[in-house]
């Protein structure tokens, strides 16, 4: 196996995956862009929101017959739910029509900034876990809320980078960076607000375990491209993390060692003149 590859390959939720890369389902201009940026992406997982597959209609189900297609392992979503009951109940339908354990839990408390409710979260995560849920948390980047999603069973954690849709990329990195340190032995997947290839390596270098990503790359001029973009930012910040990123200094240090160099460049150097 290539270092790249080791970098890369994931134990998920009790599944292994190979691509860090999560990417959700809405927003394309057509099924037909979505199914190229999600092979461009090279992701294993994407994302579903259940109202989409309007359960009680089935009006989803052609959209579904085309993820079907491509074997991917779905993570659905409890997007739109506001309180803890409403996220249980659609967990449930959830489980029943992907037949998967995964949910990843939204519980929105604010439709301005749509900041999921904390309360809520903790409750709804609480009882899925009981149930036997492997649950993907959406939440900001408060560690205490973290703490307490972490007391109730969750092994995975969704923090945000920044408001969902806004692309404004990590606005608090000195939070993700404490979840990280505080928090080792969870898997921790950057959720909403990335919008640039860079953002996504940013938080990939600090030690996060993976990014899901949609608008960014629905909404780019040329989504498998972008979708291209972030699958190689993703695996070169994962990369980077393992190789180890040498100290910051705050003062200059010279590129050139010294040793074996004459005595008169050594002192100019030092001087700061050139010769």
């Amino acid at each position: 196996m290539s270092q790249l590859s080791e970098s890369t390959a994931w134990h998920l939720g009790g599944e292994t995956v190979n691509s860090r890369l999560l990417v959700g389902t809405a927003l394309y201009p057509s099924p037909a862009i979505m199914l190229e940026s999600i092979d461009a992406s090279g992701t294993e997982v994407v994302t579903v929101s259940l109202r989409r597959q309007s359960p009680g209609s089935k009006g989803g189900e052609s959209f579904w017959e085309l993820l079907k297609d491509k074997h991917l392992k779905v993570l659905p979503n409890t997007a739109g739910c506001r309180n803890a009951k409403e996220a249980i109940t659609t967990a449930h339908m959830a489980r029943e029509i992907f037949n998967t354990p995964w949910i990843k839990l939204e519980v929105i408390g604010d439709d301005f900034t749509l900041q999921p409710d904390p309360f809520g979260l903790v409750e709804a995560a609480k009882a899925l876990i009981k149930e036997g849920f492997e649950v993907f948390p959406y939440m900001t980047e408060d560690f205490m809320v973290a703490q307490k999603l972490v007391d109730a069973g969750c092994r995975i954690l969704m923090p945000w980078a920044a408001p969902i849709g806004t692309g404004k990329g990590p606005m608090n990195l000195y939070a993700l960076k404490l979840l990280r340190a505080r928090l080792p032995q969870v898997q921790l997947i950057a959720d909403a607000g990335i919008g640039l290839p860079s953002h996504a390596s940013q938080v990939m270098e600090i030690g996060f375990d993976g990014v899901l990503l949609n608008s960014a790359i629905a909404l780019a001029e040329h989504p498998p491209q972008m979708a291209q973009a972030f699958a190689q930012a993703v695996e070169a910040g994962r990369l980077a993390y393992l190789a180890g990123p040498m100290p910051q200094r705050d003062m200059a240090q010279p590129s050139t060692p010294v040793l074996g160099t004459p005595f008169w460049h050594q002192t100019s150097q030092k001087a700061g003149q050139s010769v």
